[in-house]
């Protein structure tokens, strides 16, 4: 693969922001388009290859088993699940298996979805609170190619929007097995308080498949969205809900199945799950020429896990509860100056996480017996950017942009002495950091038809705070060195991008990314540590093709060499690292009432090990969708899993303790099961 490339002052404005805007709207160019399906021609104004946005006419073609499965719009992302509904998905793209979401950033109408200094992983992304039919628009950004994007942005970023009216109200009720339903009523009011109000509620409840769990899943969402032209812009405030309480259906090991413990769909612990809420209030105002956005976000997780059953404790077993309470308050805004070839923009973002307990206990059965962390955490960053596009011909432009990200973090342990009797104390303390960011792209549009793309920029993504002031072990007493609070990232990337008569949008990219230090899974932690630098290279294939006006056709593919880049006798390859992944559905509507898709997912195998000796199988699965509308009605049939496929969802490899085992345990590989086969069943009606 020789071809690819080798490669806080703002704080105090935010007491200014009284309105805002909605950051999903992030990349300026792409704000006044409006966006149905993927057939979208962004020839002329994106800056990469790997850039695009996607429409609610293609959201609503999309069957989904859960809400995360939304980030499965951005090209080349899987979104699986090793643990029950509530709990976040676990992500991967451009060969990072991003956990729950370090390295990828995710906004939704402006506030940041990724948690920092999160009880159970950094960058923790949880998007059950999303209503999938009130997404207007998901922008996607793959790349640290974007200046108005900080942290978590080494593979990317993406950006919810919701509407700020309904064209129609609906209500709709689904039905389908293992006892899951779920309720949704929507709509707008028109001449409320001099503008328009939007609100929605979603109730859903699921059993699940499993042998031995009943998931229990209770959850609910709601929304309240005012609009209102202000000033030559449009003001919105938005008021979210979401709470949620679920049982879990973890991970399992091989030899458990294979010795008839339990089978596929069984459990080792069955008292695992947990509970969310996150209530959010947020203001924004766009303009063409500004935009400005407040938030303020409650957010708490109760999480209860067990991945390695006896290990560490034969008599007790290992489970553990983690648990994040936490405000975040944030602000951001850019302005744009307008010059004859160009247009500069001028943006800052500042956010505080006032984290009241982010802590570690270990429990039987939801029961505590004790702490090994707990902490109380104030992390603040603040940022500055300055970004110019320049037209240096009709079809040569430039887009060159600065940005400056400053980190604060104040550790405060809870705890003099954990279960383990050792003394935290010492882990107190604060720690600040701060790191500039160069990124750039030249475009050239040959023709109406195509454009190439050169982009190259640093992004970064932040370390646990606690990690930051950590000097002693709290499971050992060890000594430990704390680790780098910014965590560098470089990539670059080279593209074309092709439009043929608003029927075929294709685009093709190579690209590198390298990172100062890699994430991984830590099975006997339950979470993420910082470990290697890495580097990683490949190539993105998408191509969306409306054969007629009623039949279209889309396939995405990528394929990513990863590798720690330090060489190590215990091996270069990158545990969880996909090498490949493709996806590729067929849409068509039937006259003007009927409608229908069937997309296939499939994901290469990875290494389990740095050595690559374990290796993951990969995995394939189909899902169909059928609806009907009859006016105002509409019935709609989705089947998930299609032909019933026992793939696996995720796989890990490390060592656990059955019952009767010996004391250091077995090494082997834990998975969850992809759900089988699945029927649901909508009734919805327009109003």
């Amino acid at each position: 693969m020789d071809i690819f490339f080798k490669s806080a002052i703002a704080t105090t404005l935010t007491a200014c922001l009284l309105t805002n805007i909605d950051i999903a709207r992030a990349n300026d160019e792409l704000e006044q388009i409006t966006v149905k399906g993927r057939s979208t021609n962004l020839i002329g104004s994106a800056i990469s290859a790997s850039e695009g946005v996607v429409g609610q006419e293609e959201i609503n073609l999309r069957p989904l088993l859960r809400t995360g499965e939304l980030m499965e719009l951005v090209p080349g992302m899987v979104a699986t699940q090793h643990s029950g509904s509530g709990k976040a998905n676990q992500y991967f793209l451009r060969g990072f298996n991003l956990d729950h979401g370090t390295d990828f950033a995710t906004f939704v109408d402006g506030m940041p979805v990724n948690m920092r200094t999160h009880g159970h992983g950094q960058g923790y992304t949880d998007l059950n609170f999303i209503i999938p039919e009130l997404v207007e628009t998901l922008a996607y950004k793959k790349g640290p190619y974007f200046t108005e994007v900080g942290d978590f942005s080494g593979a990317g970023s993406a950006f919810f929007s919701t509407p700020n009216i309904l064209e129609t109200g609906m209500a709709s009720l689904t039905l389908g097995e293992n006892e899951y339903t779920r309720l949704l009523v929507a709509d707008s009011v028109q001449k409320v308080a001099n503008g328009s109000l939007l609100y929605a509620v979603e109730k859903q409840v699921y059993q699940g498949p499993w042998q031995d769990i009943d998931e229990d899943v209770s959850k609910i969402n709601g929304l309240i969205k005012h609009s209102q032209k202000l000033n030559e812009g449009i003001l919105s405030v938005t008021f979210m809900a979401y709470d949620n309480s679920w049982n879990s259906a973890d991970q399992i090991p091989q030899r458990a199945v294979n010795s008839g413990i339990i089978d596929e769909l069984g459990s080792i612990d069955t008292s695992l799950g947990g509970d969310s809420s996150r209530y959010s209030a947020s203001t924004a105002w766009d303009s063409a020429h500004a935009s400005l956005t407040a938030y303020f976000i409650e957010y708490d997780l109760n999480l209860f896990s067990n991945f390695t059953y006896f290990l560490d404790d034969p008599i007790n077993g290992d489970q553990f509860e983690q648990v994040d309470e936490r405000k975040v308050y944030g602000a951001q805004g850019h302005y744009h100056f307008d010059h004859k070839q160009s247009r500069t923009t001028v943006g800052f973002e500042t956010r505080i996480d006032d984290i009241q307990e982010v802590g570690l206990y270990k429990t039987t059965e939801r029961v505590r017996r004790g702490a090994v962390r707990s902490d109380e955490v104030t992390q603040s960053s603040a940022a500055l950017y300055v970004r110019n596009t320049f037209d240096i011909t009709p079809k040569l432009r430039t887009n060159i942009g600065i940005r400056y990200d400053y980190f604060h973090f104040d550790v405060n342990s809870l705890i003099n002495r954990n279960i383990n009797a050792i003394d935290l104390s010492d882990n107190t303390g604060t720690h600040h950091d701060g790191l500039v960011s160069v990124k750039g792209s030249i475009t050239y549009q040959i023709n109406d038809l195509f454009e190439v793309y050169m982009a190259a920029g640093q992004g970064f993504h932040s370390n646990d705070a606690r990690g930051t002031t950590t000097t002693v072990d709290p499971n050992s007493g060890e000594s430990v060195t704390p680790v780098d609070a910014l965590v560098r990232s470089n990539g670059a990337e080279l593209g074309l991008r092709v439009d043929l008569d608003d029927r075929l949008n294709a685009s093709f990219s190579v690209w590198q990314l390298s990172l100062d230090s890699e994430l991984l899974f830590v099975g006997d932690a339950g979470n993420t540590e910082a470990s290697r630098p890495s580097k990683r290279q490949g190539l993105e294939l998408t191509a969306y093709y409306r054969m007629t006006d009623n039949l279209s056709f889309d396939l995405e593919y990528s394929m990513t060499d990863s590798e720690f880049s330090d060489p190590r006798p215990e091996g270069a390859h990158i545990p969880g690292a996909i090498d490949q992944v493709l996806q590729m559905g067929v849409s068509a509507s039937f006259s003007d009432t009927g409608y229908g898709s069937i997309r296939a997912r499939h994901f290469g195998e990875r290494p389990l090990i740095e050595d690559n000796s374990v290796q993951s199988d990969a995995s394939t699965v189909i899902n169909a969708l059928l609806g009907k509308r009859w006016g105002a009605y509409e019935l709609k049939l989705e089947v998930l899993n299609v032909f019933d496929s026992d793939a696996h969802d995720i796989d890990y490899f490390y060592a656990s303790r059955l019952p009767g085992e010996a004391s250091q345990g077995v090494e082997d590989i834990h998975y969850h099961i992809i759900e089988p086969r699945t029927y649901r069943v909508t009734v919805g009606f327009r109003f």
